[in-house]
């Protein structure tokens, strides 16, 4: 890769910030401040893949900030959806507020001043925990304070034509009879039971009848009110096919991703931004959704939900951004037990960045730094960290249950693995104790082993699983590889890379006394 061809930091992140750059001067638009807009959902638990939303967003300001432009991230809470479900482990008593907006229900904790806002605050918090800065908008406020009434008005006076195009793009014949417009109902406080028929242009206002409605499988009742509504006054929401168009002319949003799952509302609104409110749709770009290691998507309503703060017991906010940041393509399957290898994934672009791991390949490197800074949010540290192995903590803390810290951190100084205590390490030690008292299995290493390998490693558990203990482990090792033709360097490399999923270690003998001949030579049996 030659110097010309490389953007930025040479990620898909600069790639993506250059193509909205470009695409923002050929529409001669203000550069000025360019708006970069996350959705955060108030209606159910905030997963990672919510999270990852206003993460990448967050990448694609600061990509703009590097190559000399003012930017800022707005995090929108669409807290004036309606509740459809009630989350899993939710109590029931939310079921007589189905319908309703979320930001319209008490909270059921009492720690907020709405449910909406309670979901909200954890992907807020999620976002504050590894360190995104944003500017934080409420759908409440948004609509009360009017901000979105132009836009309204000029979407309900094209609703025949908005109705007949959302039929023509995506199929969906419901607002050919409805306006895309929810008023909230006066009379019962629900949302999505209350359907608009008219718009009266000259008052602003849209009757209304609030009747049954299915919600996916579930009937919500009506109250059977009819009513009017005033657009500029009363509380209300536009229907998700034309409302992002709205809110992205009212707050000139510039750059928006968005999620497979939403590609028809995206494709809807992007038409109702160019044709009908004549200005143009914010630059995309589509990721995939995280799916469970069963292959499902993580989702609310399926309860299968990881959480920052989850996560954040287990692993550092570097390992999230990690995860979020390596790329935007392709469908992942995510869980917890990926915290291992994110964990030594990052201490390896530390050492590339800092020259202690060499890399040939020009195009590479640069793109290993630039996702490091990216990983640092553009803020690396001076000098490289004291790295110390995640699987070698996992398994130190299996060993220590009682004063872990204390005894953990013993234990790397004798190995020598550290020079002197600090917090940082004392940090690790606790989320890899968490990880270790919360899950029994580690993620098995992939360890290419040929034939003469495999012979020396059975040879070694059987002598590791015996009755009698070898009076030296780490010569017994030595021994074993030279008498089966195996160098003694290869050997001790393909035990670190089984037991600690790295090409090096503390020394392997005493290591394997640690922990236990026997748990390593269980370990070991799996690649024989």
């Amino acid at each position: 890769m030659s110097e010309q061809e490389i953007i930025g930091k040479g990620t898909w992140i600069d790639k993506l910030a250059s193509e909205l750059l470009e695409r923002e001067k050929i529409l001669g638009r203000s550069l000025d401040l360019i708006k970069v807009e996350s959705g955060l959902g108030a209606s159910g638990v905030p997963h990672i893949g919510s999270l990852g939303d206003a993460v990448r967003a967050y990448g694609v300001k600061l990509a703009l900030e590097n190559l000399g432009y003012k930017s800022e991230l707005i995090a929108y809470s669409d807290d004036l959806d309606g509740l459809r479900k009630i989350p899993t482990g939710f109590p029931d008593s939310l079921e007589e507020h189905l319908a309703k907006p979320v930001s319209l229900i008490p909270d059921p904790y009492g720690c907020h001043d709405s449910y909406g806002m309670h979901m909200s605050s954890i992907l807020l918090d999620g976002l504050d925990k590894v360190g995104i800065k944003y500017q934080f908008r409420r759908a409440i406020d948004t609509y009360k304070q009017g901000l979105l009434k132009d836009q309204i008005h000029t979407i309900l006076q094209n609703s025949t034509r908005i109705g007949d195009k959302i039929s023509e793009l995506v199929g969906q014949e419901k607002y050919q009879k409805y306006l895309p417009y929810f008023p909230v109902c006066s009379n019962c406080n629900r949302l999505y039971t209350a359907e608009s028929t008219e718009y009266i242009t000259d008052e602003k206002k849209v009757k209304y009848n609030c009747h049954d409605t299915k919600i996916g499988s579930k009937m919500i009742k009506g109250c059977g009110h009819q009513g009017e509504a005033d657009i500029t006054k009363d509380l209300g929401k536009l229907a998700w096919k034309v409302e992002f168009a709205a809110r992205w002319t009212a707050f000139d949003i510039r750059f928006e991703a968005y999620g497979k799952d939403i590609m028809d509302s995206v494709k809807v609104n992007d038409w109702v931004a160019d044709e009908i409110l004549q200005c143009p749709h914010p630059h995309h770009v589509k990721y995939e959704m995280f799916l469970d290691k069963g292959g499902k998507k993580i989702s609310k309503s399926l309860g299968n939900v990881i959480t920052a703060q989850k996560w954040l017991e287990f692993g550092t906010p570097k390992s999230i951004l990690l995860l979020l940041y390596k790329r935007i393509t392709g469908a992942r399957e995510l869980g917890f037990d990926d915290i291992p290898s994110l964990m030594s994934e990052y201490n390896e672009l530390e050492d590339i960045y800092f020259g202690r791991i060499k890399i040939d390949n020009q195009a590479k490197l640069v793109k290993s730094k630039g996702l490091f800074e990216y990983v640092n949010l553009l803020n690396p540290p001076k000098q490289s960290s004291i790295h110390v192995n995640y699987r070698l903590l996992l398994e130190l803390t299996k060993i220590f249950k009682e004063d872990r810290v204390q005894r953990v951190m013993k234990k790397l100084l004798d190995y020598g693995v550290i020079k002197e205590e600090n917090i940082e390490i004392e940090n690790l030690i606790k989320i890899a104790g968490n990880y270790s008292d919360e899950f029994d299995e580690i993620e098995k290493t992939k360890v290419e082993l040929d034939n003469t390998a495999k012979k020396a490693l059975k040879i070694l558990v059987d002598a590791l699983g015996s009755e009698e203990e070898p009076e030296d482990v780490q010569n017994t090792i030595y021994q074993i590889a030279k008498s089966n033709d195996v160098q003694p360097k290869d050997f001790f490399k393909i035990l670190y890379q089984i037991i600690l999923g790295t090409s090096r270690g503390p020394k392997i003998g005493p290591f394997i006394s640690d922990i236990g001949r026997k748990q390593v030579a269980k370990t070991l049996s799996e690649y024989t």
